[in-house]
């Protein structure tokens, strides 16, 4: 049976994000008294990112997975309650605001929104199939068990780029498709692409192009069928893996009922002294769930401090609530 968790606390973070963890920060330091729910996945996108070259003062060897530790343990350095637990809906309607989680029920005055977005899947009833059998959304976690393989990545933008580049120091030989004639990735990431395709010769570039299937035996990818829409023709490539970096969808369905969200972001601004108050005062959002523009970690961890800001604003305005 479910317990009812902390009934007077007074912020609840829910997400583990650069945007979640600086929330955490900057609530704490403002002596407000604060849970953080992590979520399905500790530390966000960002963990599955090689290499972070853009994070100002860290110019030297920096992943994506050092930066959230770090994150994390300065948020361990204040008294905030981590708690791992992924919320399945929330009530809204009721306050103190009221959250259902797997383990608990949690209850708080106050809520910033820093849920993040997922990765966005093909919609081939295959993938379904083969997800962890040959198809993967991440090449750090996955790219080892395809040493000396050929495989696929599926995408234009700097995560696919980012994801061939590591990946073909790895497999004997990856093939890159695009839906588009050109990349959409920053302009660094596509001459480092050509750059590894001129001393490697191990990446093969298919333009105008798009994936039709994945074929393999039911427990293994052995192929996938995609379609040129410069030659007009369905063709056959032979992989064992296929990594999927077509982009992200915000992680907003279960807040839908209650707040405004428009194309899956959540909506904010509602407040001309608390810009990232959603439509419902008290409820706050940060990071890549309201952000459809920039989306960048740096942009999200300033989000976050701009929630814990508002946060505190609001709780002193209504502090007799």
């Amino acid at each position: 049976m479910k317990k009812t968790e902390n009934k007077h606390v007074q912020l609840i973070i829910i997400g583990s994000g650069p945007a979640g963890y600086t929330a955490a920060i900057y609530s704490s330091r403002a002596n407000i008294n604060t849970m953080l729910i992590t979520g399905p996945k500790p530390g966000g996108q960002l963990i599955q990112t090689n290499e972070i070259e853009n994070w100002p003062g860290d110019y030297k060897n920096l992943s994506g997975i050092k930066l959230m530790d770090r994150m994390l343990n300065h948020v361990k350095k204040f008294s905030i309650n981590i708690k791992n637990d992924i919320i399945k809906s929330v009530n809204f309607k009721k306050y103190p605001f009221e959250l259902y989680g797997e383990e608990n029920i949690y209850l708080s005055k106050s809520i910033i929104i820093a849920t993040g977005s997922s990765t966005k899947l093909l919609n081939i009833p295959a993938e379904n199939v083969y997800m962890g059998k040959g198809v993967s959304t991440c090449a750090i976690c996955d790219g080892f068990f395809y040493k000396n393989q050929n495989i696929a990545v599926v995408g234009g933008g700097n995560s696919a780029l980012e994801e061939t580049i590591y990946l073909s120091n790895i497999a004997q030989k990856v093939h890159l498709i695009h839906r588009r004639d050109q990349f959409r990735a920053d302009k660094i990431l596509i001459n480092r692409l050509y750059n590894q395709i001129k001393n490697n010769n191990n990446i093969i570039i298919h333009f105008n192009s798009y994936i039709l299937d994945i074929l393999g035996n039911n427990k293994i990818v052995n192929k996938i069928q995609i379609y040129s829409k410069t030659e007009k023709k369905e063709y056959p490539i032979n992989v064992s893996g296929l990594f999927i970096a077509i982009g992200h969808i915000p992680n907003s369905e279960i807040f839908s009922k209650y707040i405004d969200i428009e194309n899956n972001y959540v909506k904010i601004g509602y407040n001309d002294l608390m810009k990232t108050q959603t439509s419902i005062p008290g409820i706050f959002a940060a990071g890549d769930i309201s952000d459809n523009i920039y989306r960048q970690a740096i942009t999200a961890s300033a989000s976050g401090c701009m929630a814990a800001i508002d946060v505190e604003k609001y709780l002193s305005i209504n502090k007799y609530n």
